[in-house]
């Protein structure tokens, strides 16, 4: 996306302080109508000068489409293999998806949105290719440990019908302890957010001072407990 007239960055040196303190991280599941209005309302009070978003960077350029008044979700992005239909993912966005709103946010403010996940394309590449340990789903753990049976329910109770930023605050508290506890991340997540460091890092070296980060919960503590950058680079 072009830039705003009068909101040239100036390129800068990085040092994972100046990332921590230049970058906000809120933490969403992909869909919900609550999170969408607090997430709104967080950026709203934020004023960042750039938004990134979990999500393919193949889709940088469709961005902008998301400002057509004809362009009306629910609609997804699809990456796939040529030839190969099984090998294939797709994001979808409804009107209460938290991304849908992060987008429709920046792109009313002027401000350039990008997708900051690994490429599509490699992300298809490591189809089968990770650990055969579970999925951790922390919304269960989570559920599980306030007593409930259902984590869709916990979700709605203290996430979806708390109003306000500070639902993120301590959303990301209880994912890092849950990731404490995980001693074998999935390797598959450890590449991606690798990457996600690597593409803060480059932003704040592009000068840019209140980076919004909107990603799933899970992400979050690997966004804010930062590694060297050389082990990233590995």
């Amino acid at each position: 996306m072009s830039e705003p007239a009068g909101r040239a960055h100036a390129p800068r040196s990085v040092r994972d302080k100046d990332l921590l303190s230049v970058t906000t991280v809120y933490g969403i599941r992909h869909h919900g109508p609550g999170s969408a209005r607090s997430l709104r309302q967080a950026l709203g009070e934020l004023g960042p000068d750039v938004v990134l978003i979990e999500g393919p960077p193949e889709a940088d350029g469709l961005v902008e489409l998301a400002a057509d008044p004809e362009m009306r979700p629910p609609v997804a992005l699809l990456g796939y293999v040529p030839g190969e239909p099984k090998t294939a993912a797709f994001w979808p966005f409804a009107v209460f998806s938290p991304e849908w709103q992060a987008i429709r946010y920046a792109l009313g403010a002027g401000i350039p949105v990008r997708f900051c996940d690994l490429p599509a394309a490699h992300q298809l590449a490591m189809v089968g290719r990770g650990s055969d340990k579970p999925r951790t789903d922390p919304v269960s753990e989570l559920a599980a440990a306030a007593g409930y049976d259902d984590p869709e329910r916990w979700w709605e109770d203290v996430v979806e019908h708390v109003p306000g930023p500070a639902v993120f605050a301590a959303l990301a508290e209880a994912i890092g302890f849950l990731r404490g506890e995980d001693a074998e991340p999935d390797p598959r997540d450890a590449v991606r957010e690798a990457y996600m460091r690597k593409v803060l890092r480059r932003t704040v070296k592009d000068g840019y001072q209140r980076i919004a980060v909107v990603c799933g919960a899970w992400h979050v503590p690997a966004l804010q407990d930062l590694p060297a950058a050389a082990a990233d680079d590995r």
